[in-house]
């Protein structure tokens, strides 16, 4: 009986659309499989976020639901997307523009595929559900990939020789090791700047509710750990925002010192982490640092004043979606930013990255959705912890430039932007008369 609950249990997450429409059925239960792998790599969900766009797609003609204006920012997007794929016209790589038009479909078709799907809160909300399981299935493969491979390089340090060479050699054996535990060494299978986007906006939801549960606390716990062995400082910083906030709004006096207290507890924890540690250190020397070996931090400010200088001599138009990227690399080169043009680094900011892009039509669009964004989830402090994840993560990553992050902000924004929010405790019944569910 036990399996037979458990079985149900599973069977009970996915969606069962009420008036038995396959398409609809199919289309959700897509989406959750894809987010329940996205945190495995992108290769794994690309074909269930084609199959739930190819239906979503054909439910727009099957549906009869008549277009909604509270909604009409979500075509914020597909306009978005039609300014990218104009500037084809004055790029010159057009295979490098192709290839990031192609990748960025889904920012068309998913805001206009929601715009005829009438979803409910909880159906939607298992989106973060399978993602979270993902995060924990990618969370013991990264674990499992760091401890065989800390194996490997300590089995071929280890001298069994008492002696001080002997024990140095374990200890540099061992410190080695414990490389692969931290940092990008610990994310094998994707960019340790989406998989910290990810644990953020499932922590934003399940920070809101009460830890009730030994299986929740433990769930919690994993996220944090997660997030501490990837080492992203802007994670940190949103993390940071995202703490005081939380503690901000708790009413009961005893229980914010006591939060207060696990806060600052939490932090010189954080802080400890050996790259944030080592990010003091070359912070500090950051004048005298000899180029070639530079710090990943030094490298964005780098990239970012690249940027600008690009900018301010294609304001208007940019460079178009292909140029953009080679235009920078070549400007690295042209300001001896060796390192930068070496490892070909995009703007390493999607607001920069769009103005490189297609100049300042594509970026006040793109500012436009932050807009309403900010105006749409203000309501209460959790929503707009979701609008700070989003917005800061664009600050420190070109989050559009590859499908993990394009497909992500398609369907997340558009369901964040609809008159409802996907986050409020108000629920949207499936059940109008003469729509389509």
């Amino acid at each position: 009986m036990r399996l037979d609950k458990k079985i149900a249990q599973v069977l009970g997450m996915f969606y069962k659309d009420e008036r038995d429409n396959w398409i609809l059925t199919i289309f959700w239960n897509s989406l959750y499989i894809a987010f329940l792998l996205l945190p495995l790599g992108i290769n794994l969900p690309t074909p269930f976020f084609i199959i739930s766009i190819a239906l979503g797609c054909i439910n727009i003609f099957r549906s009869e639901k008549r277009f909604i204006s509270d909604n009409k920012a979500l075509l914020l997007l597909p306009l978005y997307f039609m300014v990218m794929s104009l500037s084809l016209m004055y790029t010159d790589h057009m295979y490098d523009g192709f290839d990031l038009i192609q990748r960025s479909l889904s920012l068309l078709l998913f805001p206009i595929i929601f715009l005829f799907v009438k979803e409910d809160a909880s159906t939607v909300k298992k989106l973060f559900d399978f993602l979270l399981l993902g995060l924990i299935i990618s969370f013991f493969i990264n674990f499992f990939f760091a401890v065989y491979s800390a194996m490997i390089v300590s089995k071929g340090s280890v001298i069994f020789e008492i002696s001080l060479e002997g024990v140095n050699s374990c200890i540099k054996a061992f410190t080695n090791g414990l490389n692969y535990f931290v940092g990008d060494e610990f994310s094998t299978l994707i960019n340790p700047s989406y998989l910290s986007l990810y644990i953020l906006l499932v922590l934003s939801y399940y920070l809101k509710k009460k830890l009730d549960s030994t299986l929740r606390t433990v769930i919690v716990f994993i996220l944090f750990l997660y997030l501490f062995l990837l080492a992203s400082r802007a994670a940190y910083l949103i993390l940071l925002i995202m703490s005081l906030l939380l503690i901000f709004n708790i009413s009961d006096k005893s229980k914010k010192n006591m939060m207060a207290i696990m806060f600052f507890l939490g932090l010189l924890v954080f802080l400890n982490n050996p790259r944030v540690f080592d990010f003091y250190t070359k912070v500090k020397s950051y004048n005298s640092m000899v180029y070639d070996n530079s710090t990943s931090e030094k490298s964005r400010i780098l990239t970012w004043d690249a940027s600008i200088k690009l900018i301010r001599e294609a304001p208007f138009f940019g460079y178009g979606v292909g140029d953009a990227n080679n235009i920078l690399i070549q400007k690295y080169k042209e300001l001896g930013y060796t390192y930068n043009y070496e490892n070909k680094y995009n703007a390493h900011n999607q607001f920069l990255q769009t103005l490189l892009q297609t100049g300042i039509v594509g970026f006040l669009i793109l500012v436009s959705v932050f807009v309403l964004l900010a105006l749409r989830m203000k309501r209460s402090s959790n929503e707009f912890l979701v609008f700070l994840i989003l917005f800061i993560s664009l600050i420190f990553e070109s989050m559009l430039v590859r499908f993990n992050g394009i497909v992500f902000f398609s369907i997340v924004i558009p369901l964040l932007l609809k008159k409802r929010s996907i986050l409020s405790s108000r629920i949207i019944r499936n059940t109008t008369t003469k729509n389509i569910s």
